[in-house]
C-alpha cells in the first residue's frame, strides 16, 4: 500500500451541507487495470471540530481520480501505461463535471510516502498537533486559509527574489494558486497520516518543519544563503529517506 499524506481544505459549516460525514479509512482496494486506491467511492466529507466551529472537507473521489489520471499522465506523457481512449474519456467526463458545477474543485491534495517542503510554507510550528491514530502517533497542523495564504504568498516572493529556477518558484505558486480556490474563513490541514509510520514516534515528536522551512525562508529573505542552506538540509535530510521510497516503487 502507498503510504500518502494529504492537505485538505475544510469549508465552515452553515447548516444546509448534504454531505454524510466520512467515517474513517477503507481497508478495501478499488480500481481498474491501471489504477489501485483505497477510498470508497462515495460522496461524503471529513468533519472536524476547530476554533469553535464545525468545517467540512468534502472527499469528492470521482473527481480527484480523474484529476490524478491526467495529471501522472502529463507528467509521464511518453510512458504510454494509459491507453489515449480512456485519458480522452477521462477529459470529457472531467469536463462534464467541470461545467455542470462551476464552484465543484478538489480540496484535498495528495502526496505519496512524503509530505512536499512547499506544504508547510503555509503552518507556524506552533499549529502542529501530535494525535493519536490506530496504527500509532501522527502529526497534522491546522490554520485558517487567510493565514496560510498570506504565509505561501510571501514564501513565493521570497524565492522569487531569490533567484530560484522558475521550477522551484512554479511549485510554491501552484500551492498559492491552489489556495486562493477556497474562502478566507475556510480551515487548511496538513495531516502526515500514513507517512507518520514511516516515522520513529520520537522522530514525530521532535520533527521540526515548519519551524525549519520558515527560518530558511527568513534567512533567504535577509540574503543570508548559506543559513538558508543549513535548515533546508535539515528538512532534506529528514524527507529524503523516506521520499526515495517513491523512487523504489
Amino acid at each position: 500500500m502507498i503510504l500518502s499524506a494529504y492537505l485538505r481544505s475544510y469549508v465552515k459549516y452553515d447548516g444546509a451541507s448534504s454531505y454524510e460525514e466520512h467515517t474513517g479509512s477503507s481497508t478495501r482496494l478499488f480500481g481498474n487495470e491501471h489504477f489501485l486506491w483505497t477510498e470508497p467511492i462515495g460522496d461524503d466529507a471529513f468533519t472536524v471540530e476547530w476554533d469553535d466551529g464545525v468545517y467540512l472537507c468534502p472527499r469528492r473521489p470521482r473527481l480527484r481520480m480523474l484529476e490524478g489520471m491526467l495529471a501522472f499522465n502529463n507528467a509521464f506523457p511518453d510512458a504510454g501505461l494509459i491507453p489515449q481512449t480512456e485519458l480522452t474519456t477521462a477529459n470529457d467526463e472531467l469536463s462534464r463535471l467541470r461545467n455542470q458545477s462551476p464552484a465543484v474543485r478538489s480540496h484535498i491534495l495528495t502526496s505519496a510516502w512524503h509530505v512536499p517542503i512547499r506544504w508547510f510554507s503555509a503552518f507556524l510550528h506552533d499549529e502542529k498537533e501530535i494525535y493519536e491514530t490506530d496504527r500509532g502517533l501522527s502529526v497534522r497542523y491546522r490554520t485558517s486559509m487567510s493565514a496560510a495564504l498570506d504565509r505561501v504568498e510571501r514564501a513565493v516572493q521570497i524565492v522569487e527574489g531569490a533567484g530560484f529556477d522558475p521550477s522551484v518558484v512554479g511549485q510554491v505558486e501552484g500551492l498559492e494558486s491552489w489556495l486562493k480556490r477556497f474562502a478566507p474563513d475556510s480551515m487548511l490541514e496538513l495531516d502526515y497520516d500514513r507517512v507518520a509510520g514511516l516515522f520513529t514516534d520520537g522522530d514525530l515528536v521532535l520533527d521540526e518543519s515548519a519551524a525549519d522551512t520558515a527560518a530558511s525562508l527568513h534567512a533567504l529573505e535577509l540574503g543570508n544563503f548559506e543559513e538558508a542552506g543549513a535548515f533546508y538540509a535539515s528538512m532534506a535530510r529528514r524527507w529524503g529517506r523516506v521520499q526515495s521510497l517513491a523512487f523504489a516503487n
